[in-house]
């Protein structure tokens, strides 16, 4: 008989605390640490696909629009083609490039033809930088958020963490008992709150490294890309300043 309300007693005190009352008894502090942690956690992830998204669209595009460029076909028609919509930052160089290329009108004077060139070639450097950098702010765009996360999302679990385990010596001062159940709450409270900071700060270190890596990546791509198309682009201003020089003698 005994044994029979030992045993009925446990299984009352188990159903009295699982999981979701143990999450819902606490107070209001853990409350709002946890779902402001979930909450961080939702958005991480959204940031995380939409960064994994974009980039592997626009390793696509680039992808593309380099086969269309080393084809052979003529640049011009390439920027017609591209227009005033560039889809991707490789094409939107290319098309910053080409305006400065279009707006250039070589002067009649041999020197001034000379310090033409090399202003033009100085000016679609700078193009092609400014948009570079344009597209890769771009890119960066919310990482800062995933940093913090990684960095913060546990302090905020630990201090969810401490303020289950003073929970827990109220409740034993109060009952003046240190059963399970009088500690399971607060204990409960601890745990929850460091599993969900870490829950929250994992993945966005993870994804933060990642992503960046990959960035750095594509950056150093669009780098080699714009040292390439400069050189193209110099030796042509380079036979039109010596056409223009033989045809002025």
């Amino acid at each position: 008989m005994e044994t029979q309300t030992l045993s009925d007693v446990a299984q009352t005190a188990t159903e009295q605390m699982s999981l979701w009352d143990l999450v819902w008894s606490s107070d209001t502090i853990t409350k709002v640490v946890m779902i402001g942690l979930i909450a961080v956690s939702v958005w991480s992830w959204a940031i995380i696909m939409e960064k994994f998204a974009t980039l592997r669209q626009v390793r696509s595009l680039s992808k593309k629009f380099e086969e269309a460029f080393w084809s052979g076909g003529s640049l011009d028609r390439l920027f017609e083609a591209i227009g005033n919509r560039p889809r991707d930052p490789m094409s939107s160089m290319f098309v910053a490039a080409m305006r400065e290329w279009k707006r250039n009108t070589l002067m009649k004077g041999k020197t001034d033809r000379s310090i033409r060139g090399v202003s033009l070639q100085q000016r679609i450097e700078k193009a092609m930088m400014v948009s570079m950098d344009k597209e890769l702010d771009g890119l960066d765009t919310h990482l800062g958020f995933l940093a913090t996360t990684g960095s913060v999302a546990p302090l905020i679990g630990l201090f969810g963490t401490v303020w289950g385990i003073i929970n827990s010596f109220n409740a034993i001062a109060a009952t003046q008992s240190n059963s399970l159940s009088a500690m399971a709450p607060g204990i409960a409270e601890a745990l929850f709150t460091t599993a969900f900071g870490l829950i929250a700060a994992i993945p966005a270190v993870v994804a933060y490294n990642a992503i960046t890596t990959a960035i750095d990546r594509y950056a150093k791509k669009l780098e080699n890309f714009m040292a390439e198309f400069t050189t193209i682009l110099s030796r042509e201003i380079d036979e039109t300043t010596l056409k223009a020089d033989m045809a002025g003698e």
